[in-house]
């Protein structure tokens, strides 16, 4: 048997994960491949400090380039995160002619076009699958299963963090601070959770799907997005009370010759498939011109499920190893011809508070009506003292519209606070 040996940049939960699946399944990989699996080094912060897994501590070393230049490695495996040193190392990987797999969104959806083309040039392999949806996979239906389909929306959970505090909020009445600080406690958030609230970590995986699905290169920078931090009890129960339970989705869709795409938490109605989507747990609905409508489900994060998807890509990359390959440009096709737009069109739920007078509600309405927008339904609870909230929602209509209507009412005197704005999806 021929030796594939791998070098592992990081040894975070995901690159433990990656050890441990060799380890505990090395009789089945290596009957696979008809090779063995062998792990030759490891880079670490701390060589010394103490792990609850057993690795010989020579095979820990904190010189990356100790592994990037050993010629005996075949597969570098990148799990550091971030952009920087990452994008670096994973460059002069394949410039010592070394395949690599990564786990890293905000590498890929920064620079992956400038990475694919230096594998290219340099007849190696990048793969990715891990980057977006943990053990879901994702990357590879979208380009094996799928290639034979025009893809003409994608709407997901695809942050597990975000999708766990939503959870707590809705099944268990919790503030987002009092759930927040529960995610973190079970290892579901991090110590800083700013990416993951704020919707950044959404965006770089969309940025990626986007270009997998479409051949349409979006910076993450250019998503429009908007995190979960303002979401309240209030607007877990009112939807709820309105048929619909609150996500924070990313979507990217083909409407006629249009292209949108955004992030935000999204009313999506209790009776479809993605409402059920609870805890850490990821899905991807999918629809295509030929296969119509799937979804993919499952672990979006842990040391485990994205180790399996890492696995995937390496035993992949093992296949070729020894046989005279030629990298070829990933296999999308490119749709430069739709009209890029963002946001688009979209139905808005709005959560206001108004003073209590007669007449208010028309005196809004007639305004709304003024820009062209139209009322699907309109839901007033208990008053408080002085003033009332009211729950609208939107048929179809365009952001920038509606944020004109909402400052010319807020300018009225009529309206105390729009406390949230949020969009529905009726899928």
């Amino acid at each position: 048997m021929n030796k594939i040996k791998i070098g592992i940049l990081g040894f975070g939960n995901i690159g433990t994960g990656v050890w441990n699946i060799i380890e505990e399944n090395s009789n089945k990989i290596n009957n696979y491949l008809s090779n063995t699996l062998e792990v030759q080094k490891i880079l670490v912060r701390d060589i010394y400090k103490n792990r609850n897994i057993s690795v010989p501590q020579k095979m820990l070393t904190t010189d990356p380039m100790e592994i990037i230049d050993d010629p005996e490695i075949d597969i570098i495996v990148e799990v550091l995160g971030g952009i920087h040193p990452a994008f670096e190392y994973i460059k002069q990987s394949f410039e010592k002619g070394k395949h690599v797999v990564t786990a890293n969104k905000a590498v890929i959806a920064t620079h992956g076009e400038i990475l694919r083309q230096l594998a290219q040039e340099h007849n190696v392999a990048l793969r990715y699958e891990a980057s977006v949806g943990g053990g879901i996979p994702i990357i590879n239906t979208l380009t094996q299963s799928l290639s034979a389909n025009k893809i003409e929306e994608l709407v997901g959970i695809i942050n597990g963090t975000t999708n766990y505090i939503l959870t707590q909020m809705s099944d268990f009445g919790m503030d987002f601070d009092e759930a927040l600080k529960l995610a973190q406690e079970k290892g579901y958030a991090e110590a800083d959770p700013t990416s993951d609230i704020q919707g950044e970590d959404v965006a770089f995986k969309l940025s990626i799907l986007i270009t997998t699905a479409f051949g349409i290169r979006i910076s993450p920078q250019d998503i429009p997005r908007e995190g979960i931090t303002k979401i309240s009890k209030k607007d877990i129960d009112y939807a709820s009370q309105l048929g619909y339970k609150i996500k924070l989705f990313a979507t990217a869709k083909r409407i006629d010759n249009n292209f949108e795409f955004h992030v935000h938490p999204t009313l999506v109605p209790i009776h479809h498939p993605l409402a059920s989507v609870n805890n850490e747990f990821n899905a991807l609905f999918i629809r295509g011109n030929a296969v119509g409508e799937l979804m993919l489900y499952g672990k979006g994060a842990g040391s485990m499920p994205t180790g399996s998807a890492v696995m995937g890509d390496i035993l992949e990359i093992s296949k070729i190893i020894g046989i005279n390959f030629k990298s070829a440009p990933l296999n999308i096709l490119s749709e430069n011809n739709l009209n890029i737009v963002g946001e688009g069109l979209s139905q808005y739920y709005l959560r206001t508070q108004v003073i209590d007078q007669p007449g208010v509600l028309g005196k809004i309405s007639s305004t709304f009506g003024k820009y062209g927008i139209s009322l699907e339904s309109v839901v007033q609870r208990s008053r408080g003292n002085d003033s009332v909230p009211l729950i609208f929602v939107t048929h179809e209509v365009e952001r920038h519209q509606l944020d004109k209507a909402l400052e010319e009412i807020k300018i009225s005197g009529l309206v105390n606070e729009v406390a949230s704005i949020l969009k529905v999806e009726n899928l």
